[in-house]
């Protein structure tokens, strides 16, 4: 099981559907677009920010399970992304003490590993794209959803460099597989066909070195 993770735009679901075509492995992506409670997320954070990680934590662990099905398989998100998000947002008053406990809590024993399970809910390997600040700013901007532009909510702003700063400090303190970094800056593999294929060459070496051939 190969899991991406990244902030905002940092191309998961594109080098998610790239990885599935050249391993001929199942993918599994996070729904976003037919997300009903994610645009009023947007417009009420501290309303919806524990209704949303909730669903976010209910659909992730549908999708892992649905993963021990195949001997192979790649993932858009980590589930363990879900719990800097959301931390993120407690951080700025948009969940309570009590809603925080009960995340944990409830995050902590679903990923718990049972007696005779097939397999681990946790990844085989972690592939974290890391993206600068700008970088992310363009992106988002460039596919357009509306409730995530800053022009249309400057506060935004904040939100979006205080993630990408997390996201660098949660990659460090990762430690629940094997993982290993690419260079979303370096390497536009979504528009650059040369970036493509090295992208997918350094993955392979890191299939190969953590023995998952």
């Amino acid at each position: 099981m190969l899991v991406l993770a990244g902030t905002i735009g940092a191309g998961k679901t594109s080098l998610t559907h790239m990885l599935s075509d050249h391993l001929h492995t199942p993918a599994y992506y996070e729904s976003v677009d037919d997300n009903q409670i994610l645009p009023l997320f947007y417009k009420d954070p501290q309303k919806y920010a524990f209704l949303l990680q909730i669903d976010f934590l209910n659909r992730r662990l549908d999708d892992i399970k649905a993963a021990w099905s195949n001997n192979e398989s790649v993932m858009d998100r980590s589930i363990f992304e879900d719990s800097l998000l959301f931390h993120l947002n407690a951080d700025l008053g948009r969940a309570t003490d009590t809603e925080v406990q009960i995340y944990d809590s409830l995050l902590q024993n679903m990923m718990q590993e049972l007696p005779d399970t097939p397999r681990s809910k946790n990844p085989d390997l972690l592939i974290h794209i890391n993206i600068s600040f700008d970088t992310m700013l363009e992106r988002i901007q460039k596919r357009g959803r509306s409730y995530e532009q800053i022009d249309a909510d400057p506060s935004l702003y904040e939100y979006y460099r205080d993630l990408n700063q997390r996201y660098n400090d949660w990659y460090a303190q990762y430690d629940k597989s094997p993982k290993m970094q690419i260079d979303g800056d370096h390497y536009d593999f979504v528009e650059n066909e040369k970036d493509r294929d090295a992208v997918l060459a350094l993955i392979d070496q890191r299939i190969n070195e953590i023995g998952l051939n």
